[in-house]
């Protein structure tokens, strides 16, 4: 299929995005990012870049750039008809070794078919092990601004959106404070391509600072039991109900690079429930939807 104009604007984009938001936490971290390029075999492919360093225990940031035939599995998880297709996307992870540092993700995609569909989605949120609220604030004021300037009064609605989809359903809990999350949005409006170009701009300034502030902080080993049992709810929710998990495997994309985003270290304790009065209890309250920006719309 003959790819539009609008998807090769977006290709270019995400390849400098890439590179800008690697070369940032590298100069965080001190150490760079091995890089693998791969191909898929009914076509495209992506440029895979994982860190494993000082303050960043495990960090992705990939790209992907595909296209083929829709299977018919593929067709009905988005709702439309088979048909040839092009999809392109960057999606990052960040799993920091301190647990006074939050975990971020981060995506931006399109995709578009022979038969004239086209959307946007993507989104930013925040998984994080200590309670920082001015931090979660700061986080959900930089994308307040984003989304305010491509599309007046969309952060309320994306908001809400990222708060029900990041939500472990058969725990009652979200998996971190939130952050904004859309889909499907009309490929053919110039503001939702303004929208993600935006979003994916914000990142470092929602993020870095979070890590300036805190990854030096001291923290106990009660701080780390916890970061690895949230990690774990991260798992669970990434392999039952992540969509872009969900569609790479579907689509026969590469593995490691699906399973990128995994933490490398994880516990899974039977029953288990914060010290009474502990800062974690206290964490445990904020991963249930709130207002994080003082009424502002």
């Amino acid at each position: 299929m003959e790819l539009s104009a609008r998807f090769r604007e977006m290709e270019l984009y995400i390849k400098t995005l890439q590179d800008r938001i690697c070369q940032a936490l590298e100069q965080e971290d001190t150490q760079r990012f091995h890089e693998d390029l791969w191909e898929r075999p009914e076509g495209g492919g992506g440029r895979t870049r994982v860190l494993a360093g000082r303050f960043f225990e495990k960090g992705g940031v990939n790209i992907s750039v595909v296209h083929g035939e829709m299977s018919e599995a593929v067709a009905r998880q988005l709702n439309t008809l088979q048909a040839p297709f092009a999809a392109c996307g960057i999606s990052l992870v960040v799993h920091p070794r301190s647990p006074r540092v939050p975990t971020v993700h981060m995506n931006v995609r399109t995709f578009e078919t022979e038969s004239g569909a086209c959307w946007f989605g993507g989104g930013v949120d925040l998984t994080p092990y200590y309670p920082h609220p001015e931090d979660f604030q700061a986080f959900h004021q930089t994308l307040h601004q984003a989304c305010e300037a491509a599309i007046p009064g969309s952060y309320a609605e994306y908001k809400r959106w990222c708060d029900e989809y990041f939500t472990v359903a058969h725990r009652g809990e979200m998996r971190g404070v939130g952050g904004i999350f859309f889909d499907y949005l009309d490929g053919n409006d110039p503001r939702h391509a303004d929208l993600v170009r935006r979003v994916g701009d914000a990142f470092l300034e929602a993020y870095l600072p979070i890590v300036q502030r805190r990854r030096e902080e001291l923290f106990t080993e009660a701080d780390k039991q916890f970061q690895l049992i949230r990690r774990g709810r991260y798992v669970e929710f990434n392999l039952v109900y992540d969509r872009g998990t969900l569609f790479g495997l579907k689509t026969n994309g590469r593995i490691e690079s699906i399973l990128m985003s995994l933490p490398p270290e994880v516990h899974f304790r039977y029953d288990w429930h914060p010290d009474p009065g502990s800062p974690h209890e206290q964490m445990q309250r904020y991963y249930q939807p709130q207002e994080w920006l003082n009424g502002m719309a």
